[in-house]
């Protein structure tokens, strides 16, 4: 159990709340239960408790695309993730910290956590980086940029989340050892530089592991940032392009290195069997774009695969998008309408699409955290790991779902496998 400097606990009960959480310190973490090294656990934050594992849905730019506020506290949201290299460039700090910062600005009075920026950065085409910090120019505008770990945290801090992330440099994938270690080493610099920087009581910051998949650098990082006394560490440098199998291979030797009083956040991911082997490592929390990017696309999530609700088999399947699903889009829409609704680009269909996805996820949540704690943990890793339908680290897999006893065979097509952390630039 790990407190930082808390003091008082909040009463139990639900696992967010509107008021910030009476602690005297930004954050305490507690295991209460394993099933294998998968942990269900408690994190109390400034502004609430999560119930651990959980998935954080991506509102890049303070918003999450097609979902109000109070419609993903309806939905079971306990967290959220915005970005601070977009935020600061737009609408830019100074006015998000006048409004009384990010929780009020957005309208969302629950836990949120911020990137540091330095992988959006990282991942532009032109930068010149140096020990100092990084230069870049802004897409939109051409602005020049600096953007150093003191001004990460500069930001962080003026914007309030609950959680703030160390900058780091993200190696690309691939890349050579030698590129690797430069990152590990600047990494090592910058989180020491990034903790001397931070000063907000109310708020946590994390370190950052980078690696790559070169497993003598993920120790060294880990033992780095393990040093500084983080109140939290993430894993990041994942989910870039090296495949469910070599990611679960990093997190096989990265996670156990890692304080296990300290709560564990695997950043970037991902699709829901790539999001169930990250729990079985002992991952505590997780975020991607992928369930609302995809519904965007007409790609739906159901309890026995992914559908694109765009295509010809759904124009006149009368169906629930899934049966075992009690979402609204479930339980008032057809697939036909939602098709009907995506091919005449009515909003709609993505704001129903987006409900559903992020529902989806959170009763994934539910089921793993359950299962942890009752021990049938293992039953439903083999579930998922069964409707993946890929062999580990695959480059695609089928896409297909299920309607209720007695309706059609579900249509299987081809699609991506992994959406990667690289999604994180784009809007959720």
């Amino acid at each position: 159990m790990y407190h930082g400097a808390v003091t008082d606990s909040p009463a139990s009960g639900r696992t967010h709340a509107a008021a910030p959480v009476a602690a005297a310190a930004p954050l305490s973490f507690r295991v209460e239960a394993t099933c294998g090294a998968a942990r269900a656990g408690r994190l109390e934050l400034a502004h609430g408790v999560v119930e651990t594992p959980v998935f954080m849905p991506v509102g890049t730019r303070a918003a999450m695309r097609g979902l109000t506020p109070a419609e993903l506290e309806r939905l079971g949201v306990q967290i959220v993730l915005s970005n601070t290299y977009h935020l600061m460039l737009r609408p830019g700090e100074s006015i998000i910290q006048k409004a009384g910062g990010l929780h009020r600005f957005m309208g969302w009075p629950h836990p949120v956590l911020t990137d540091s920026g330095g992988y959006q950065v990282f991942s532009l085409q032109k930068t010149e980086v140096s020990d100092h910090g990084v230069r870049f120019r802004w897409e939109e505008s051409g602005e020049p940029v600096l953007l150093t770990p003191e001004r990460s945290m500069e930001v962080q801090q003026a914007l309030g989340a609950d959680i703030a992330m160390a900058f780091d440099e993200c190696a690309p994938y691939p890349c050579t050892e030698a590129q690797a270690a430069a990152a590990v080493r600047r990494t090592r610099l910058w989180a020491a530089r990034s903790r001397a920087a931070h000063a907000r009581p109310d708020q946590a910051l994390f370190g950052i592991v980078q690696g790559s998949v070169y497993r003598a650098l993920r120790e060294e990082s880990a033992r780095d940032v393990a040093a500084l006394d983080f109140p939290g560490h993430a894993i990041g440098g994942l989910s870039v392009g090296e495949g469910l199998q070599a990611m679960c291979e990093v997190l096989d030797y990265t996670a156990p290195l890692l304080p296990a009083d300290r709560p564990r956040y695997l950043m970037g991911i991902g699709f829901p069997a790539d999001v169930v082997e990250a729990v079985a490592r002992g991952i505590d929390m997780m975020d991607c774009v992928i369930p609302t990017r995809l519904a965007r696309g007409a790609s739906l999530f159901t309890r026995r695969g992914r559908i694109r609700v765009t295509d010809r088999s759904y124009a006149r399947d009368l169906y629930p998008v899934d049966a075992g699903c009690a979402c609204y889009t479930c339980t008032n829409f057809s697939r036909a309408y939602l098709r009907h609704l995506f091919l005449s680009d009515e909003i709609l269909g993505t704001i129903l699409g987006a409900l559903h996805n992020v529902a989806f996820y959170m009763d994934l949540m539910k089921e793993v955290r359950a299962s942890i704690r009752d021990g049938t943990f293992a039953t439903v890793r083999a579930k998922w790991q069964a409707m993946d339908g890929t062999p580990r680290g695959t480059a695609a897999r089928a896409e297909g779902a299920g309607p209720p006893a007695g309706g059609p065979p579900p249509r299987v097509s081809a699609s991506p496998r992994r959406a990667g952390r690289g999604g994180r630039r784009k809007r959720s």
